[in-house]
């Protein structure tokens, strides 16, 4: 994986903006799953296919997906994370979590989390981590002072919470009881 400059980390940065929570800023409508043509988004971004597959391919997340669709036209969309407002189904098939999943957030959010649990506030779902070192670098994003909470998925499961997992790997679901979260 070759690390992205800082023009292709502001490039990855725009395309999540347009993939997930704004495709309206660059003229895009997203189909009910998510998807763009490729060839739309890069006349509506102003950019090279050579630029977006590397940061497609070299996103520290494997935030995106590329594929053709049945009549061979390629199609990009981002594989979670869309807030609210976009309307959009992922067609991801439920999935029996790990015993054990982890979320990192800044410190200062565990009074609130330890009462409440976790919400997705503006996105569709809570996401989780599958290990701490992907937990830790998800928290950092907002704080060096993150907490790793450990949530107890398998018992989520068996009360009938229903998980998913995301093209790259994140594991997703409506909410996290507070009974289910522990420091």
């Amino acid at each position: 994986m070759t690390i992205l400059t800082r023009e292709q980390v502001r490039l990855s940065k725009r395309l999540s903006l347009v993939l997930r929570h704004r495709p309206e800023a660059a003229g895009l409508t997203l189909d009910a799953n998510g998807w763009v043509p490729v060839a739309d988004l890069l006349a509506a971004l102003s950019i090279t296919r050579a630029d977006l597959d590397v940061v497609v391919a070299n996103n520290d997340k494997a935030r995106f997906a590329i594929a053709a669709d049945a009549d061979g036209i390629e199609r990009i969309r981002a594989n979670q994370g869309h807030s609210r407002r976009v309307n959009v189904d992922l067609g991801l098939a439920p999935a029996e979590p790990p015993a054990v999943l982890f979320h990192g957030t800044p410190r200062a959010n565990l009074p609130s989390i330890m009462k409440d649990g976790l919400r997705p506030r503006s996105r569709h779902h809570v996401h989780l981590s599958p290990d701490v070192p992907t937990a830790l670098v998800v928290g950092r994003r907002r704080s060096v002072d993150v907490a790793i909470l450990r949530v107890d998925a398998g018992g989520m499961a068996t009360a009938g919470h229903v998980f998913h997992r995301s093209a790259n790997g994140v594991w997703l679901t409506a909410v996290v009881p507070a009974g289910f979260v522990h420091e």
